[in-house]
């Protein structure tokens, strides 16, 4: 917590924002105020003052939640990756829900004729998928990390909680290698650890192309280490915009994560979006094909279906599926993993900028019965602003992971005649204000 000499004024916190702020009123005004809970009475210091609202952090709780916990990890107070420690598993889960129940309701003017139960998932030790930014002060010292909150510094890390353990485990020697490199003379923009069952990779970013006595080093590096590690271990590397490329060992497992209720497995590559959370991920899509209500030749659209997530798993229950999604790169791992999982007969996807939708595409795409939408931050206003007559599918269900744009949409939604079922969380991102949910919308 700050200084609790100083601070601007008091206040009883009532509500909490989609950024997982304390939202209190102080003479008529709304704060928010960072570290403070719902029921707590804190005193804030105010950072930024706006003509509508304040923004505050907490300097001192006067009344704690029964929520409130001791955040487990050393960084907790600087770092970015998380703002939810403060708050114990359970209640963050609640608290998510609530922030998905008042969006819908004052963006959206919206509200599901069924909340569904939560999906809790690992608080802790969950993520498959990380990137960590790196820096280099003047006299050469090197800090490799998450960012800081609000801020562009990077936060220097030895461990992280929400790392599977053999991955936080091995930070300290990463950075060591990454000083050397920076030693040596090449500049290093980020790392990146994604982790798989059979394979665990590590990325490394350069701002130029790494000479061939920066990669042997890597090589030495890793030889040095591996002894010490249980999990198989590949390093990768890129510079600029150029894609990953392995570096070393070169015959190793691929990259993959599976879906066994579907007998489907997903090779990917660094550089593919995948969910961070593998596990939570197979729990999403199965209640999402549930929701979908899948039938033989029903005829499914997935739109923003990346690498075949969702297209897959309702392709093997029986369904026509047509997946459309940006980036080409994405589409082509889809069309591969489709060859893979043969499902080929039964799935098709194209390249297509769904941001750029009007109604002409929507009638280009034909009659489906059933849609999936699982789009970035942003959300898929143009896709639903732009469904019609007769090109209205009977039932959609909308995986989100910005309740703020989704609220927006399913207000489109529901004022096309669509009856608004039922919404829920899913907690992807323990730890963090990140609101991962679902809605399902019936003509």
């Amino acid at each position: 917590m700050a200084d609790t000499k100083c601070f601007d004024g008091v206040a009883d916190v009532f509500s909490l924002d989609y950024e997982g702020r304390g939202v209190a009123r102080v003479h008529g005004k709304t704060v928010f105020i960072k570290g403070a809970l719902p029921t707590e009475k804190v005193s804030f210091r105010v950072l930024r003052e706006k003509k509508q609202f304040s923004e505050a952090e907490t300097v001192e709780v006067l009344k704690e939640s029964v929520e409130r916990v001791r955040p487990a990890c050393g960084y907790y107070e600087t770092c970015g990756g998380c703002s939810l420690q403060h708050v114990s598993p359970t209640a963050q889960v609640a608290l998510k829900q609530r922030i998905l129940e008042e969006q819908l309701e004052r963006i959206g003017r919206v509200k599901p004729e069924q909340i569904l139960p939560p999906i809790y998932g690992s608080a802790w030790h969950y993520r498959d998928r990380a990137r960590l930014s790196v820096s280099v002060d003047k006299k050469g010292r090197l800090k490799m990390g998450f960012q800081a909150k609000k801020t562009n510094e990077v936060v220097d890390i030895e461990t992280c909680q929400v790392l599977p353990k053999h991955i936080s485990d091995v930070l300290p020697m990463v950075k060591l290698l990454l000083q050397t490199l920076s030693d040596g003379g090449a500049a290093v923009r980020f790392v990146e650890f994604f982790n798989s069952r059979a394979l665990v990779v590590l990325n490394i970013c350069f701002i130029k192309k790494p000479s061939g006595y920066s990669l042997k080093q890597i090589e030495t590096w890793f030889d040095m280490i591996s002894g010490g590690v249980k999990q198989v271990w590949q390093v990768w590397f890129q510079y600029g915009r150029e894609p990953s490329t392995v570096l070393y060992p070169k015959d190793l497992p691929e990259l993959k994560y599976g879906l066994p209720e579907f007998s489907v497995e997903m090779p990917y590559q660094p550089g593919d979006f995948t969910q961070i959370n593998a596990d939570l991920n197979a729990v999403m899509i199965s209640r999402a094909l549930r929701l979908l209500d899948i039938q033989p030749n029903d005829r499914v659209a997935d739109l923003f279906c990346g690498l075949g997530n969702f297209s897959l798993p309702m392709a093997k229950s029986g369904a026509s599926v047509t997946g459309i999604e940006g980036l080409d790169s994405l589409v082509l791992r889809a069309r591969q993993n489709a060859l893979r999982n043969s499902c080929v007969k039964y799935v098709s996807f194209e390249v297509a900028d769904l941001f750029e939708t009007d109604e002409q595409t929507v009638a280009s795409w034909g009659v489906f019965d059933k849609m999936l939408l699982d789009p970035p931050r942003s959300g898929a206003y143009a896709v639903v602003k732009s469904l019609h007559t007769p090109y209205l599918p009977k039932k959609i269900v909308y995986v989100s992971c910005n309740p703020s744009t989704f609220a927006r949409d399913a207000e489109v939604l529901v004022n096309k005649g669509y009856n608004f079922k039922s919404a829920g969380i899913m907690n992807m991102f323990a730890q963090t204000s990140h609101v991962e949910s679902i809605g399902v919308f019936e003509l």
